[in-house]
């Protein structure tokens, strides 16, 4: 039988995994700084997820630390300011691979669950 706070433990793992594979995506588009970052995943799901500073940032500090994206500080074109603008690597991009490989499994999986005569016509 699994621990409450290990079962806690398990749901942050999933939600961090989460966090990294739409950065790890964000990224695929190029580079960009954690603002830029941020603001695409949030656009792109209409609002529905508000990327916060005290979870990103950490986030992609984790993703470097792991050689799945590379940094450096750039002048933005538009501004006269520098941003520290994040790249995909190459060991980045396979493992975008798989994080998104262990999240169809997932939905596939809990879509079984919720909508089991759906899943069997599909």
């Amino acid at each position: 039988m699994t621990s409450v706070k290990e079962q806690g433990k398990q749901r942050a793992a999933i939600l961090q995994g989460t966090l990294d594979m739409l950065i790890l995506r964000t990224l695929l588009y190029g580079p960009a700084h954690g603002h830029q970052i941020g603001k695409h995943i949030q656009q792109t799901t209409n609002d529905f997820l508000q990327m916060q500073h005290g979870s990103l940032y950490p986030a992609l500090h984790r993703l470097e630390g792991r050689g799945w994206v590379a940094s450096k500080w750039e002048t933005a074109p538009d501004r006269n300011r520098e941003f520290k603008y994040y790249q995909l690597t190459e060991k980045g991009k396979k493992q975008l691979l798989v994080e998104e490989s262990q999240w169809k499994q997932m939905m596939e999986a809990v879509a079984r669950v919720m909508w089991p005569a759906s899943s069997k016509e599909g």
